[in-house]
């Protein structure tokens, strides 16, 4: 793919050499003869280097140096300069240019400096890359009454060894929470263990939790270690519990009541003592009554119910989040207006967190680095949040029944599509379409 190469520059004759000359070279040119070209064509399009006149009809490109380089970490900038304005060319380089040539260019020299520098954002954006996969994103659980209720709840259970189990809406977090519960707990040194049940079924959890002995099954070709095993000394998170068979339910009752259990085909007992976190999204109690959960293993886990409210429902939360958010996906300095703030607390997220994520990053994509703006979320203006006058539009329910609905609807009944729009699995929303379909009317 041919390099893509920003040239500013107020000049028309001068432009037209570099452009010349820089296409037979083998490079894309996109000419802007001020800094607002430049910022316009910034916000359609990614380039692989920037060359800069310092001198320009709307500003200086010197100042202008310092806001792009926080925007654009990895894009090289070549500024081209008079000869007499060498100490100014140097001034450039302390801001953040990477190289300069005086005028006249040669352009031979051009294209060297160019290949150097499109080496160097090489580098630049793998260095970006590394440090973004190894950075552990930090934890912002908010400020609301309602959030400080639920950390006041978690720092007592860090402090002891009981079953917690966290409830609340696809989204809200509950896997963040229980990670920071095992972080701040007495076993923090030992393993953190997660197992989402929702995707594993049967003999499949079993084996995958109690492990297996070597012929258990056809495909057992030799001994396997399950995640309880793992666990011992650490935290066993059962993430969407309410989805664990009910055949395997009755053998992890034993595992808690004893700590002991059996590989797959094996009597041999086992030992693990671990910290067990659960989280559903799923009322257990009524989940009880339906046959679906055993009552025995509800009233052991449910010693410690820690509640994560919706986000809709901790709305003064929002603008310290979205900031939050925003650093952990490598955009800290970026700005929101004062508008788009606005849209984002008038939506009633379904997806919770989760789905916020998603739409600041599709966001961030869109802004080029830029401040985030009403434009930048066009896919929540386009979806109103009232859609019904038959049903009371003040019940919670209800606006996330009628959001939901218009999210399959937009897609066209493709589910796959309407689910990563709304932030939640297909699972999730199965059953929310499910459980809209069975509500009286």
């Amino acid at each position: 793919m041919k390099p893509k190469i920003l040239l500013i520059e107020d000049e028309e004759a001068t432009r037209f050499g570099f452009t010349k000359y820089l296409s037979r070279s083998g490079y894309i040119v996109q000419e802007a003869s001020c800094l607002s070209d430049a910022h316009k064509a910034l916000l359609s399009q990614r380039f692989d280097a920037v060359l800069l006149d310092l001198n320009l009809p709307d500003g200086s490109g010197l100042e202008w140096i310092i806001e792009f380089r926080e925007n654009y970490p990895d894009i090289p900038i070549i500024v081209i300069t008079g000869f007499g304005d060498v100490p100014i060319a140097v001034d450039a380089m302390r801001r953040g240019a990477d190289n300069f040539l005086t005028k006249p260019v040669n352009m031979q020299d051009l294209d060297i400096f160019l290949r150097k520098s499109l080496e160097l954002g090489t580098l630049r954006r793998k260095d970006l890359t590394s440090q973004r996969l190894e950075k552990k994103d930090q934890i912002y659980f908010g400020e609301s009454p309602a959030m400080k209720k639920v950390m006041n709840l978690a720092a007592l259970a860090a402090k002891n060894d009981s079953p917690i189990i966290l409830l609340g809406e696809t989204g809200t977090g509950k896997g963040i929470l229980a990670r920071w519960l095992h972080d701040n707990s007495l076993c923090s040194s030992a393993p953190f263990v997660e197992v989402n049940c929702s995707s594993l079924r049967g003999d499949l959890l079993a084996s995958e939790l109690f492990g297996h002995a070597r012929g258990a099954f056809t495909t057992a070709v030799q001994d396997k270690q399950g995640l309880i095993e793992v666990a011992d000394g650490g935290t066993l998170f059962l993430d969407e519990i309410s989805d664990m068979d009910i055949g395997v339910q009755a053998q992890f009752l034993k595992v808690i009541e004893e700590k002991q259990y059996r590989r797959v085909g094996e009597v041999k007992v086992r030992r693990s003592e671990f910290r067990l976190i659960c989280a559903t999204n799923r009322d257990l109690l009524e989940e009880t009554h339906h046959g679906r959960f055993r009552k025995d293993l509800y009233f052991r886990i449910n010693v410690l119910p820690i509640v994560i409210p919706s986000l809709r429902e901790r709305q003064e939360d929002m603008p310290r989040l979205v900031l939050h958010l925003l650093g952990n996906l490598g955009a800290p300095n970026v700005k929101i207006s004062s508008e788009a703030m606005q849209l984002l607390k008038a939506y009633p997220w379904p997806g919770n967190i989760r789905e916020l994520r998603n739409i600041l990053e599709r966001g961030l994509l869109f802004a080029y680095g830029q401040s985030l703006a009403l434009e930048h979320f066009s896919s929540l203006e386009s979806q109103p949040v009232f859609m019904s006058h038959d049903k009371d539009m003040s019940n919670l329910e209800n606006i996330e029944e009628a959001h939901i609905g218009e999210a399959v609807r937009r897609f066209s009944g493709d589910t796959r599509k309407a689910a990563e729009s709304l932030g939640i699995s297909r699972a999730t929303l199965y059953r929310k379409l499910k459980k809209f379909q069975q509500a009286p009317k």
